[in-house]
């Protein structure tokens, strides 16, 4: 590795003891074994800052689709009232077309 960089670490030996023993398990040198846990860390703080950056964008769009809603309902109860009126001033069936229209309080 021509573009390899060297890292200098301390540990304590109880830990490095164990280190070293979990590596015999799974065959793999020192520097392997690191390598590999350094790059699963940064895929997985990718994720999270990704999840952090997606929290944040439902917390902002809460907001505006709240007033969004309210301005849904606000329309269908105007949309309601309106027909409600309508069926109100509705005949009843048996009428003929001559006669008045009766008004109907709806409850």
């Amino acid at each position: 590795m021509s573009n390899s960089k060297r890292l200098v670490i301390n540990i304590s030996e109880k830990l490095c003891s164990e280190f070293d023993k979990a590596l015999k398990c799974d065959c793999k040198k020192r520097s392997e074994f690191i390598r590999e846990a350094i790059v699963l860390y940064i895929e997985e703080k990718k994720k999270l800052d990704q999840y952090e950056v997606m929290k944040r964008g439902y917390m902002e769009m809460s907001k505006i689709n709240i007033e969004m809603s309210e301005m849904g309902i606000s329309s269908c109860l105007d949309e309601l009232g309106q027909y409600e009126v309508l069926l109100s001033e509705s005949d009843f069936p048996d009428d003929d077309d001559n006669s008045k229209k009766r008004r109907y309080i709806l409850c």
